[in-house]
């Protein structure tokens, strides 16, 4: 059993991931999802459609898929209404109704897809909209939540649905998923997301590029997140190794 998500707990260890689509998160990071939640932390999802402009699939259908494929990762889940699948837009008011979320959940750690144009322009704004809200989460003074206490994160890290997303002017992180319990619940949380699987084989497209990027670091699988800002450590040992496995 997983354990119960429960985020009255300010001080729990937990991870709120956006996506801007129902099965943005499971594709772009799902086998970090699982390697989180396997080793006991808590994860939400907040997903900003439902899908509805996709080729494949209704957006009952894909909401569905959504929750199946969330509890599969052991995360919880909601839907939070924007401006629509294809229609978002980058507006103070969602940055402060993400502000919101993350006020209310505090965690420790906040995930979000890259705030790179050459992509699909609802992970782009997503990524700047989530960006900006977890800097208004900390501001006291900011009337539209004064009732609410503010909460700082400790990190912000951007993920990539589709290669395009990728930063040309980050610095990733390696995260190895190459436990076999992990890539195994990964590829059970996508192929929750049916629906998806008649236009391209999703699937086979993050499997690879999670072995390519294993392969740079001489190890099985990896998923490369881009840190917003960057990281401190309080001890050389919490490092991890180099990628080029020197």
């Amino acid at each position: 059993m997983r354990p119960t998500l429960n985020f009255s707990d300010k001080t729990s260890n937990s991870i709120l991931v956006f996506g801007a689509h129902p099965d943005d998160i499971e594709f772009g990071c799902g086998g970090v999802v699982a390697l989180e939640t396997i080793a006991g932390r808590k994860v939400h999802f907040v997903v900003t459609s439902q899908g509805e402009a996709g080729t494949n699939g209704s957006s009952e259908q894909r909401t569905h898929e959504a929750t199946a494929a969330a509890k599969i990762l052991g995360a919880t889940i909601e839907f939070v209404e924007l401006d629509g699948d294809a229609h978002l837009e980058v507006r103070a008011a969602h940055a402060i109704k993400l502000a919101e979320l993350i006020r209310r959940f505090k965690p420790t750690t906040v995930m979000a897809p890259t705030p790179v144009e050459n992509q699909h322009s609802d992970h782009a704004r997503l990524g700047q909209l989530v960006r900006d809200a977890t800097r208004l989460a900390r501001y006291a003074g900011l009337k539209e939540l004064i009732e609410q206490g503010a909460h700082t994160i400790e990190q912000l890290f951007f993920y990539t649905v589709t290669p395009d997303g990728e930063p040309r002017d980050i610095t990733p992180i390696y995260i190895d998923v190459s436990s076999p319990e992990i890539i195994s619940t990964w590829t059970a949380a996508m192929q929750a997301h049916g629906s998806q699987s008649a236009t391209r084989n999703y699937i086979d497209l993050q499997m690879t590029r999670a072995r390519l990027l294993g392969a740079r670091a001489g190890i099985e699988y990896a998923i490369a997140l881009y840190p917003n800002e960057p990281l401190v450590y309080k001890s050389l040992t919490q490092a991890g190794k180099g990628a080029r496995n020197f």
